[in-house]
């Protein structure tokens, strides 16, 4: 039944089979009262465009909503491991990012203080064979926009942004709802909360909050040309060490190379964590101040206008309430060592849009088959990341020793701690 109300210009869902929408041009809404849409999307980053295509691809009505005034990704680089790239693969946008891709020869991880090569894992042939997708890197904003093309060009994908969600409920019967600061109301068939880390639907499952690790991150780009000479134009360069690691890769088709500094503030304090007082940028010059001229130079090329602190939050054990469930950093926020915040998402939305499929759109029982499958991995995701963190970054006498000393024995292609995270999972 076609339950919309008169004033609002947007077809309501038919199911799979039925009536594709009309999407609303973004800014351009009729408030209503009570308006029902199909699964709507809380969230216009990666993880909720990447659900979006991936429910309408499914069969799928599907209604973003974004709280920026604009669809936009804050921040310059992203790494996308061969996990994510099977998922877009198979949404046909591997053309797209091809175009505007990077595809590192090696990772290589090096000594901050020291300079010393520590080991290179081999991102050509052998790791493409051994997981049919390469490793890729690129800006973030590049990715949202394929994510962004993509989802406009689908005809069951509506679109609005500009729109701030006050309040989500998992109302009893066939519908959930979700109210705007404008007082519109939305009753929805199925509500995915890709907020991210600070999300508002989290709370209806969790009373917990985002932990901070003490830890602050400055990022940038640099023009290719600006860089030494000395610089491998098709590596990612890692340089970790006491409390510290640096982070440089080509993006932008190796226009631009992407570097991120990190390091642990000593002045940080669990009850100054909100403020600015901790982290600051002449933090940064003094905890690089040792490191190889190398590193300092690329510090030097940072911008200091705007900081990140680091945070993630524990592992839940349920992502969901009825027609409620989360997704991405709302469900699984973690710390960046792994490289798999957005590729999490990425999965998440796959198999989101799977178990839909499979329990033909019957949101409480698809919702439940999707999160037993993926809180599991994301929480190994998560709990690992903080280890490979401590790893990096430890200052004592016994864990950089040894991590240097089975780092040096590695071959380049030898991939035997990457497959349970890059191989393509058994079902």
């Amino acid at each position: 039944m076609d339950a919309r109300p008169a004033t609002r210009r947007l077809v309501a869902p038919r199911g799979p089979g039925g009536a594709a929408p009309v999407g609303v041009p973004e800014g351009q809404r009729e408030v209503g009262v009570g308006v029902r849409v199909p699964f709507l999307i809380i969230g216009g980053g990666i993880g909720g465009m990447t659900a979006g295509l991936c429910l309408a691809r499914a069969g799928f009505d599907v209604h973003v909503v974004e709280q920026a005034p604009e669809f936009g990704e804050l921040g310059a680089g992203i790494q996308l491991a061969p996990n994510a790239l099977r998922v877009l693969t198979a949404l046909d946008l591997g053309p797209d990012l091809a175009a505007v891709a990077v595809y590192p020869r090696n990772l290589v991880f090096l000594h901050a203080d020291t300079g010393r090569r520590l080991t290179t894992v081999d991102l050509g042939d052998a790791f493409r064979a051994r997981y049919g997708q390469p490793y890729t890197v690129l800006h973030r904003g590049d990715l949202l926009d394929i994510l962004l093309a993509a989802c406009r060009a689908h005809e069951r994908v509506t679109l609005e942004s500009g729109r701030e969600v006050v309040e989500v409920r998992d109302a009893e019967g066939e519908s959930a709802t979700v109210r705007f600061a404008d007082g519109e109301t939305y009753a929805c068939e199925a509500v995915i909360g890709a907020d991210g880390l600070w999300s508002r639907t989290r709370a209806l499952v969790a009373d917990d909050a985002p932990l901070c690790s003490g830890y602050v991150a400055y990022r940038g780009t640099v023009p290719a040309g600006d860089l030494p000479d000395s610089v491998r134009p098709d590596d990612e360069l890692v340089w970790i060490g006491p409390g510290k690691h640096l982070v440089r890769y080509p993006i932008r088709r190796g226009e631009l190379h992407n570097q991120v500094a990190v390091f642990r503030s000593r002045r940080y304090r669990p009850e100054i964590a909100a403020s600015d007082d901790w982290g600051t940028a002449d933090e940064l010059r003094e905890h690089f101040a040792e490191g190889t001229e190398q590193v300092r130079a690329a510090v030097a090329l940072l911008g200091t206008h705007r900081r990140w602190p680091m945070y993630d939050r524990a592992p839940i054990d349920n992502w969901t309430t009825g027609r409620v469930t989360l997704l991405g950093d709302a469900a699984h926020p973690m710390l960046q060592y792994l490289a798999q915040g957005a590729c999490q998402a990425i999965e998440d939305a796959e198999c989101l849009a799977r178990h839909l499929a499979a329990h033909d759109g019957k949101a409480p029982a698809a919702f439940a088959a999707y999160q037993a499958e993926r809180i599991p991995r994301t929480a190994t995701v998560q709990r690992l990341a903080r280890a490979w963190g401590e790893v990096w970054h430890d200052d004592g006498p016994v864990i950089p020793a040894l991590r240097d000393r089975l780092f040096a024995r590695r071959a380049p292609d030898d991939y035997t701690d990457l497959d349970w995270l890059y191989q393509r999972p058994t079902r």
